[in-house]
């Protein structure tokens, strides 16, 4: 059992571990199916919710790549995006429900 485990641990063709990869593959099918909800969503705060988790899953994304390179600054880029995807959310749900930004 161990020597599976160790055998799943090992870095792949991808370039990373097994657990990466899973990972990375769960991120980008939930992004699949919240842009689904996205376009169909009954709503307007439907719409509105799956984009704001499609920008958190992009800073978990982009955390990962900075992981599987090896490269810490994109932790950096990832604060600045998930700081500017909650603004935008904010905006938008403020213009969606007053019909201004003022």
């Amino acid at each position: 059992m161990f020597a599976l485990l160790a055998e799943l641990a090992r870095p792949n063709a991808f370039g990373t571990d097994a657990p990466t990869l899973a990972a990375t593959i769960v991120l980008l099918v939930s992004v699949f199916l919240l842009l689904i909800r996205a376009i169909k969503g009954p709503t307007a705060y439907d719409r509105i919710l799956a984009m704001n988790v499609i920008g958190t899953k992009a800073v978990l994304i982009v955390c990962l790549i900075g992981f599987v390179t090896q490269r810490p600054d994109f932790i950096d880029i990832a604060l600045v995006y998930g700081i500017l995807n909650f603004l935008s959310t904010i905006a938008i749900l403020k213009f969606v429900r007053h019909k201004r930004l003022g």
